[in-house]
């Protein structure tokens, strides 16, 4: 009878079971794009914001995923700031709009036991991700800004989703002070187990790096064709050139005699200001990243694929590279009263007789509307698309700046 009885518990539990597992949803494992940025900086280095605060806005303005990359330091661990210097480089409501966002018991504020002065507490990552993180809406990836020097001058390069602080490697030259920091990020992923992008911060920032230095350290893939800082001479000047032409120069090395694989570009807003005030602002640049997931993990494996646009206001339905033809084909995503122009660029074969200037970036084919496409010929070491829109952007970081979008060079592989 006991038998019995325990035989049909069994079959009424595993009948139950089932039903549970049946009305469990399938996980949406669609691809989709996410929108994101990879350069922040908060009051753990030279920004004037708390980090969950930050964290916040993005949030609130739609973004799907934020780095949080402050100089040479991650955000964990106690960390008690003098009250007087939070105010000082913010202004005088910053602790006021603090308490009324999170509350007053999460706001901590003590009496420092070494100089008497009142200190307020910035939270680590850990501790207040998870009043924020929601899965598949937001994302709060650990990262660092490693800042360097050489020769004078300043090297910088970020590393998302690492797991232990990086300190800066050194070395003489602008060059040899990459190559370290870029071997001490690819040691750091190797050894946790994890994916881990470092990409090259505001090449002309200071003037520090040249195309030549880009093109020579192979094994970083990402730099920042677009930052939203407007220190950090985006357009050049008469003796350097401006990002979107260092790109091509730089992909014009490898693609061509190196025969390796171009770099990409990134969107960022490298922000530090969050009152209002002049300077970097936030939500001036980011990535759009066409993942299944939202973890670091899958977004960083599809920006090494290079599934990802960079833009400073433009939204792009798809992206499509058909390796065969060779073709590439944009579809935008039209705002009510803009009009586009898609400029595909190309870096041309080296035929012995053209200037630089007559193939390196050239645009080959200019199109209005919501969608362009550009069939390579064969004579292209590359192609890229650059969208244009003819609205202004909203917090231009210099003058006369529109909103853009910026694809990743394709056909490269076919090329070579």
């Amino acid at each position: 009878m006991m038998k019995r009885f325990l035989t049909g518990m069994i079959a009424i539990l595993a009948s139950l079971q089932s039903v549970v597992l049946a009305e469990q949803p399938k996980l949406d494992d669609e691809l989709r794009w996410w929108k994101g940025n990879l350069h922040t900086h908060s009051l753990w280095s030279d920004g004037d914001q708390f980090p969950e605060m930050i964290a916040d806005w993005y949030r609130d303005h739609d973004y799907q995923f934020l780095a949080l990359t402050d100089h040479n330091v991650l955000s964990e661990g106690m960390r008690w700031m003098d009250l007087e210097k939070v105010i000082a480089r913010s202004d005088d409501g910053v602790v006021d709009r603090y308490r009324e966002r999170f509350g007053d018991h999460w706001v901590q504020t003590r009496e420092s036991p070494t100089t008497g002065q009142m200190e307020i507490r910035l939270k680590p990552l850990n501790e207040f991700r998870h009043l924020l993180e929601q899965p598949r809406e937001f994302l709060l990836i650990q990262a660092e800004e490693i800042s360097d020097r050489a020769e004078g001058r300043p090297v910088h390069i970020n590393a998302t989703n690492i797991a232990d602080v990086l300190a800066p490697a050194g070395g003489e030259t602008v060059r040899e002070a990459m190559q370290n920091n870029l071997r001490l990020i690819l040691e750091h992923e190797k050894s946790h187990g994890r994916e881990v992008l470092p990409h090259i911060n505001h090449p002309n920032f200071g003037y520090a790096m040249t195309a030549e230095d880009l093109a020579a350290v192979i094994s970083e893939q990402f730099f920042e064709v677009y930052n939203g800082h407007p220190g950090v001479n985006q357009l050049g000047d008469k003796d350097h050139p401006g990002i979107e032409q260092m790109w091509d120069m730089v992909n014009a090395i490898r693609c061509g005699e190196a025969n390796v694989p171009p770099m990409m570009g990134i969107g960022t807003d490298d922000s530090h200001e969050y009152h209002g005030k002049r300077g970097a602002r936030p939500g001036r640049g980011w990535v759009m990243v066409r993942s299944r997931f939202l973890t670091a993990e899958h977004l960083i494996a599809a920006m090494k694929r290079g599934d990802f646009y960079a833009s400073s206001g433009v939204s792009l339905q798809s992206v499509d590279f058909d390796a065969e033809s060779g073709t590439l084909a944009v579809k935008i995503d039209a705002q009510n009263g803009a009009t586009y122009r898609t400029d595909f660029i190309a870096t041309l074969r080296a035929d012995g007789s053209d200037a630089d200037s007559d193939r390196i970036g050239v645009t080959v084919a200019s199109h209005t509307g919501d969608s362009a496409t550009y069939t390579m010929t064969g004579k292209e070491l590359y192609v890229r698309a650059l969208v244009t829109s003819d609205q202004d952007h909203h917090d231009p970081s210099f003058e006369n700046q529109k909103q853009q979008a910026w694809t990743q060079p394709v056909g490269w592989k076919k090329s070579n």
